[in-house]
């Protein structure tokens, strides 16, 4: 559906150039934190404390490959929403703050990193995860009947594209604090360091499970987080920190992520296939 230039204000002109702007500058942070502008690849930054091997709660390298898909999903919002038919739609005007919020708060956290200020990641990478859940609250509070139903199109560039960007900021924000934590020294607290390897995994399984319900079935959230939970398992069998019951409850946490978003699916779709029954 397209929204009649009549209802278009500058608000919504400078939304849209300002979600182009920022995500612009995401991505040069982006290529900034691969290296490939010169920047110290992520996991040799700060010396090395968000490598694969520097916590148990740390992901294998190929897990950040889910960086390329959320960016490229980024852009792709970002030229959507910028499109003039899009400029007074009513289901992406209230995205605009914290949609550029997410995107500075990304490059900042690169920046935070590249000049070995873990401390300083830690705020940034929370705040992050903050706007994120800000723009699946956005989302949720849609009125049916009142609002227009999300086309194919928002439904995988708004809540798809978000969905996994939450969830893999939700598994790095507990990999980001594990590894601050570590760095400034912190001895465990008396737990061995995979009871709370273990302990943190159940609680980003949890964590995954919750934003399901609260976000009313929306699945890509606990996608990207079981993403990033399996291949935590994966670090922790292979390299220098190398620890078996950390790995099997990733994989078990992760499996059982998988299988409640099956039956999230599942359930989705005979819900839909009732209404459009009852419609006929």
């Amino acid at each position: 559906m397209r929204y009649s230039n009549d209802s278009v204000t500058r608000a919504d002109r400078v939304r849209q150039v300002g979600v182009v702007i920022c995500a612009a500058l995401a991505l040069v942070g982006a290529f900034v934190g691969s290296g490939a502008a010169g920047g110290t690849p992520i996991a040799e930054a700060a010396g090395g404390a968000l490598s694969a091997d520097s916590t148990m709660v740390a992901p294998a390298g190929p897990a950040f490959s889910i960086w390329s898909v959320i960016y490229v999903g980024l852009i792709a919002y970002a030229v959507y929403q910028a499109l003039p038919g899009r400029a007074a739609d009513p289901l992406l005007r209230p995205l605009g703050i914290p949609v550029i919020a997410s995107l500075l708060l990304n490059a900042a956290w690169i920046l935070s990193v590249q000049f070995d200020a873990l401390w300083l990641s830690v705020p940034l990478i929370v705040l992050l995860l903050i706007s994120l859940l800000w723009i699946l609250g956005v989302l949720r509070r849609r009125r049916p009947g009142v609002e227009p139903s999300r086309s194919p199109a928002q439904a995988l560039l708004v809540d798809g594209v978000f969905g996994l960007y939450l969830g893999w900021v939700t598994i790095a924000t507990v990999a980001n604090i594990a590894a601050a934590l570590t760095a400034a020294g912190f001895a465990g607290g008396g737990l061995s360091p995979e009871a709370w390897g273990i302990a943190l995994l159940v609680v980003a399984g949890l964590l995954g499970v919750g934003l399901l319900l609260w976000s009313r079935g929306r699945m890509a959230a606990l996608l990207s987080l079981g993403w990033g939970v399996a291949w935590i398992g994966v670090s922790r069998t292979t390299g220098s920190l190398v620890a078996p019951p950390v790995a099997t409850t990733a994989f078990v946490v992760a499996g059982a992520l998988l299988v409640v978003a099956i039956g999230a699916a599942v359930l989705t779709g005979l819900r839909f296939a009732r209404s459009r029954r009852r419609a006929a």
